[in-house]
């Protein structure tokens, strides 16, 4: 693990996977023009060939390159949210294989905004493809740190890039003719995207076995403790036991936190949307540590980032 972009670009170059930072999650990233190191990233994370990955450029000369037609609402967004975490999903040219796309004719396509994976990129002479770096169905890395405890072993070199700025998947964009349909919620709301393209539709699946578009499946994003929302009574404690957890939205008042014998977390103390999605992820992964029976949580506000931080609260309490 470093930061040294030099030791990274040969590991690539020699066909290795490596771990890279994003300002959604870590990356488990491979030359998209290589196959055989393509490979290795379903081998690592024991995904399944039917769920396609999302490519890395650096700019949109190499978007050109990598695809056949860009519709002028996808100029509009990658104009507005690039670098950023959006991927638009775009008709695939004869350079990506099969294998990227999992057998599609197009592909997910984004430029990052994290300047050390942005140099890197920028010194490579192909993109990078990278889904995030964890077992498949897991919950997704947001430290180095993350990476390490997972996929360590398994991988010559993780780029540490701290921690990650979005903390989610990035939003997912398919285009019907011209017209903008989102697949995936994630670091771009539907609202930001509806204010560049009036004309957006949302049509969010979440399918038991197979998959267009990567994190598509009913269980995704998941701690290996069972989940459970609160229903009712939200922002108190349903069960007070020390083998117990509970995710709340908001920080809970000082009475329940100074009386329960429940492990107690919050997503953010003053109802920080940002906050509360950057620290999702590494909150889902502190339960799993601590060898609790079950955790109860509590759905954010389903607006804005919120929406998309329910669809992983949603997965993740997903059997």
């Amino acid at each position: 693990m470093g930061s040294n972009i030099g030791i990274a670009k040969k590991y690539l170059d020699d066909g290795f996977a490596v771990g890279i930072p994003t300002e959604t999650v870590y990356g488990l990233a491979a030359n998209a023009f290589n196959e055989d190191a393509v490979s290795q990233i379903f081998k690592i994370k024991n995904r399944p060939v039917f769920d396609p990955l999302i490519v890395h450029v650096a700019d949109l000369d190499v978007v050109g390159r990598i695809t056949t037609h860009i519709p002028e609402n996808a100029k509009k967004l990658a104009e507005e949210f690039w670098p950023g975490p959006l991927t638009l999903i775009l008709n695939k040219s004869s350079l990506i294989s099969d294998l990227v796309t999992s057998g599609q004719l197009t592909v997910g396509v984004r430029i990052p905004r994290h300047a050390l994976t942005l140099d890197l990129l920028k010194a490579l002479e192909y993109p990078l493809a990278a889904p995030s770096a964890n077992p498949f169905k897991y919950v997704s890395p947001t430290s180095a740190q993350h990476v390490i405890n997972q996929l360590g072993g398994k991988l010559p070199y993780i780029l540490d890039g701290g921690h990650c700025e979005v903390g989610l998947e990035s939003t997912i964009v398919s285009f019907d003719d011209e017209t903008p349909v989102i697949l995936r919620l994630g670091g771009i709301t539907e609202n930001q995207v509806k204010a560049i393209c009036p004309d957006v539709r949302v049509k969010i699946q979440h399918l038991p076995d197979s998959v267009t578009i990567p994190g598509q499946l009913l269980k995704h994003y998941a701690p290996t403790v069972p989940f459970i929302p609160l229903t009712q009574d939200s922002g108190s404690i349903k069960e007070d036991d020390e083998s117990i957890g509970y995710l709340f939205f908001n920080k809970p008042n000082e009475q329940i936190l100074k009386n329960s014998k429940s492990k107690i977390k919050w997503l953010t103390q003053n109802a920080n949307m940002n906050q509360a999605a950057s620290n999702l992820y590494s909150m889902l992964r502190e339960f799993d540590g601590q060898n609790l029976s079950r955790v109860y949580f509590e759905w954010a506000p389903d607006e804005g980032l919120g929406k998309a931080i329910n669809d992983r609260l949603e997965r993740a309490q997903s059997k």
